[in-house]
């Protein structure tokens, strides 16, 4: 079941074309016209919202500039929706809508689901959505990467398991040496942290400052530094309240109350307002009384002793110095208590810088037990991997066979890589010291030899362009049902092929897209005849290609194209009667239907 379809694309002022629209549909597409009318603009417009690099060449001459629209049918769920979502895209009705502009100066722009988006996120959606093959931009399988998770995929569960749990060990053991990392580099900065937090924690302990204490003692100092006049104010305050014992005649305020309560005494019967003033005399006589005596108490307490201001100065200033360098000077506490504070904060890092020794230990321990865990499972994964890649490389071979390559052989090399000393992604793999990555230590790449004798070499440099579209295929097909991605364009994938081998192309595209949406641009009418849909590129007789010049064909349509793509004549008896041999051939090995498309 294809879970995302590229259902339309509209190319406007790219290249040879000047508006049109390409209505696409799951199963297999073909697309097929003359030559010149612009039929590889068609894998131009895709690479286009692939990411691909824009051009101002692409923009058609006498236009301002090119634009491609696609939309794009997604399943909410899928990697390229959610990718799509981050960057704040929006799906309309389950479809991805999908543009990129490039203007005749050369600058391009891109949008994805109604926001402006760089065009390198296009290429990441594209990762997932389609693999394009064409003769001058392979993508997909050519990537090594791609090579890799490709393979994964065709192993199956044999691989798939000991992946999973080396992916896991693999982050796991990132994260603990990134960890171990930082510790250990931190050494030094934290053992001259540990020892300034010493050196705080000794000096508060040796001065033990209690709270509130600064406070007190500035009041104190403030008694001692001033004491001959405080004695000599409480003195003359308890003359004025008292009186003077060496003047019997002096006036003092206690004699005085008392005088005037006395005389509010003897009426106060007569009426209460008077009675209650006469109240609040008394009162105030016995409040003047009591301060009376405070005063001369005072004065008889208060200590003039320069030793105990001397002793006072003195831990004032140890206490300021400590509030100076440790008291947070934003806080509401008094400067004891922020000290004190500070030195509770300080206990508590103390305790866990001198722990980090013990935690560097215990992360040391734990990155060897994963990096031998590590080892086990990338062994796994390479012994899982080469028995894939012998069944892989055999049957890519046998379909290579059939499409005309029939001295192709393919390998899939399988290979570490060794690690330099000192690597902390180095692990032992059957006593062999090699860099272990995200998944796994293998490296993988297809290498075809494409003759007997030849070397055998990447793909990309070992195969011709036509060679290298059907090894493609062969690839793809292969992998039917296990592809990483939905939908597959192949430009020109049977060049060099005719005859019998051109029918087995259009058989093995057929099967492809029994469980992948499948575009093929073609000039081999063998192919066509195998595609569920069929459009014709038309040129005018200008040489441009107006919106109707895409039109899909059926029925006699697509007979006298096909007969066209035979003969070069559409009307010619025997190459109509060619091209109804072709459609019953195509509709008769289970693919396509003669005339029809795929319901």
């Amino acid at each position: 079941m294809v879970v995302s379809v590229l259902e339309e694309m509209r190319i406007k002022d790219l290249g040879v074309i000047d508006d049109a629209v390409v209505e696409l549909s799951s199963g297999f597409t073909a697309v097929t016209g003359e030559t010149g009318a612009g039929k590889t603009m068609v894998v131009t417009s895709l690479g286009l919202l692939l990411g691909g690099r824009g051009d101002a060449g692409y923009v058609r001459a006498g236009a301002a500039s090119a634009v491609v629209e696609g939309r794009v049918a997604v399943a909410p769920d899928s990697a390229a929706a959610r990718r799509a979502a981050e960057a704040g895209a929006e799906l309309d009705e389950g479809a991805l809508l999908i543009s990129r502009t490039i203007s005749a100066e050369g600058r391009s722009r891109a949008h994805v689901g109604g926001r402006s988006v760089p065009a390198g996120l296009l290429g990441e959606l594209g990762e997932d959505l389609i693999a394009v093959h064409g003769q001058t931009d392979q993508q997909g399988l050519l990537r090594p990467a791609r090579q890799r998770r490709a393979l994964d995929r065709y192993a199956g569960e044999a691989v798939a398991a000991p992946l999973a749990a080396y992916e896991d060990t693999y982050r796991r053991l990132r994260a603990v040496a990134a960890q171990l990392g930082e510790l250990t580099t931190r050494a030094r900065e934290r053992a001259q942290e540990a020892d300034l937090l010493r050196f705080g924690l000794d000096e508060i302990a040796a001065a033990e400052p209690r709270p509130g204490e600064d406070a007190e003692l500035a009041a104190e100092a403030g008694r001692l530094g001033h004491a001959e006049a405080l004695a000599s104010a409480a003195a003359a305050a308890h003359g004025a309240l008292a009186g003077d014992p060496a003047d019997p005649e002096g006036v003092d305020a206690v004699t005085l109350v008392a005088g005037a309560h006395r005389a509010l005494q003897a009426v106060q019967g007569h009426d209460p307002v008077l009675a209650g003033l006469a109240d609040r005399l008394a009162e105030v006589g016995i409040l003047l009384s009591d301060v009376s005596g405070d005063l001369a108490g005072y004065s008889d307490g208060l200590d003039a002793d320069p030793l105990r201001l001397a002793a006072v100065e003195e831990r004032r200033a140890t206490l300021a110095h400590l509030i100076r360098k440790y008291a947070d000077r934003d806080a509401d506490t008094d400067g004891c208590a922020a000290v004190l504070d500070w030195a509770e904060r300080g206990t508590a890092r103390l305790a866990e810088l001198e722990g980090d020794d013990d935690r560097i230990g215990e992360l040391t321990a734990e990155r060897d037990a994963l990096r031998e865990r590590l080892a086990g499972l990338a062994g796994t994964l390479t012994e899982a991997r080469q028995e894939a890649a012998k069944r892989f490389a055999d049957a890519v071979t046998q379909e290579l066979t059939q499409l005309a390559m029939p001295h192709a052989r393919i390998q899939v090399d399988v290979r570490q890589t060794d690690a330099a000393p000192g690597d902390q992604d180095a692990i032992d793999v059957a006593g062999r010291t090699v860099v272990a990555g995200p998944q796994g230590a293998d490296e993988v790449e297809l290498l075809l030899a494409p003759h007997p004798g030849a070397p055998a070499r990447p793909i990309a440099k070992g195969a011709s362009g036509g060679e290298l579209s059907r090894v493609m295929l062969a690839v793809e097909v292969v992998f039917a049902g296990a592809a990483p991605v939905p939908t597959y364009l192949f430009d020109e994938v049977d060049a060099g092929v005719g005859g019998k081998a051109a029918v087995e192309v259009g058989r093995r595209l057929a099967r492809l897209a029994d469980s992948a949406q499948v575009v093929v641009v073609t000039h081999l009418p063998q192919v066509a005849a195998f595609a569920d849909r069929h459009l014709v590129v038309e040129k005018t007789s200008d040489g441009s290609v107006t919106r109707s010049g895409v039109r899909s064909v059926h029925g006699e349509g697509r007979v006298r194209e096909l007969s066209r793509m035979l003969a070069g004549q559409e009307d010619s008896e025997l190459a109509r009667a060619h091209a109804e041999e072709l459609l019953a051939t195509a509709a008769r090995l289970g693919h396509g239907a003669a005339g029809g498309e795929r319901s």
